[in-house]
């Protein structure tokens, strides 16, 4: 995370304004989609734009890039390059909006699923616990649903299954009931009314603690992990035969979908057929055995890499 006066510096690896968003992965994301320099590709998660200004520096000028993002505030990243459309949708949409552009079939996909550093520091947005603010959470400013609605709307167990299964908070079922009594007692409509209101329920260091709570709610608002199952079922009908997808996943619920998504060509474990003892064939070949982490270099350069996962497979 950068201070707002730093916001004119450049990283000079990728012309990406520091404090908005460090890519991560970089330079095995690149080796991963095997660029090709005419071909067409995705940035389906643009942010601060530095994966696709590394995208743009592999291809020639018969190239082209789409990048998408549900944050209208990404536009002004957007590089003043003729091979670079921007389309502010969320990237579950993908299929449909290049197909307004007249594309079917690309030659590679990315997916970084990480909030950006930007979305962090925008004290307004309701996404870090270091602001007071009202308690928002929108990836797309345009959707009704807010963190506090989430608060103030679900019952008890929805609550607790909530924090349990997207911020895997230990004690999940205690934070509902806390929540739920609180709320009757008082409106809970910022971050500070949250942490005060939630206080007596706080287990080990308040900061993970929240952070992990802070995830579920978010997950939550923009229905992430339903957007990322959509996503992955259109890439096997948009990507060209030895066409590549990659995907950065920073918490274990979106890695377990990127994995057996490549392998099974589902969400669920294939069956077997039990006439034949086949499988169905996943229409992936799996470049990444395990999942690409950061180096000890650029953990020291951007902490927030140390949960990154990238999982890179290949159309057949």
């Amino acid at each position: 995370m950068q201070d707002q006066h730093e916001a004119k510096q450049i990283n000079g690896l990728t012309d990406t304004p520091i404090n908005y968003h460090v890519p991560v992965l970089l330079q095995e994301v690149i080796e991963g989609l095997h660029i090709k320099p005419s071909g067409i590709y995705v940035d389906s998660t643009f942010g601060g734009g530095g994966h696709s200004r590394a995208i743009l520096n592999q291809l020639d000028a018969n190239g082209k890039l789409f990048v998408f993002d549900q944050d209208t505030d990404a536009k002004k990243n957007v590089p003043d390059d003729n091979r670079v459309v921007f389309i502010p949708q969320n990237f579950r949409h993908l299929q449909r909006f290049l197909r307004l552009q007249k594309v079917t079939k690309v030659d590679g996909i990315l997916a970084d699923l990480g909030v950006s550093s930007h979305q962090f520091d925008e004290a307004g947005r309701g996404f870090s616990i270091r602001f007071d603010a009202a308690l928002d959470m929108r990836m797309d400013q345009r959707e009704i649903g807010t963190a506090a609605e989430v608060i103030k709307n679900f019952t008890e167990q929805q609550l607790h299954k909530l924090f349990e299964q997207y911020g895997e908070v230990t004690n999940s079922k205690t934070l509902a009931k806390t929540i739920v009594e609180q709320r009757a007692l008082m409106p809970i409509r910022t971050i500070n009314e949250f942490k005060q209101a939630v206080k007596a329920a706080v287990k080990g260091n308040p900061k993970k603690y929240f952070a992990q709570v802070f995830q579920a709610l978010r997950i939550e608002v923009n229905d992430e992990l339903g957007a990322l199952k959509e996503l992955l079922q259109q890439t096997p009908q948009l990507l060209q035969p030895g066409g590549r997808v990659a995907i950065i996943t920073f918490h274990s619920l979106e890695d377990r979908i990127v994995k057996n998504f490549f392998r099974d060509g589902g969400f669920s474990p294939s069956e077997t057929d039990e006439v034949y003892g086949t499988k169905p064939e996943s229409p992936f070949s799996i470049i990444t055995k395990k999942p690409i982490t950061a180096s000890a270099i650029e953990l020291k350069r951007n902490p927030r890499s140390r949960s990154a996962k990238l999982r890179v497979a290949e159309r057949k």
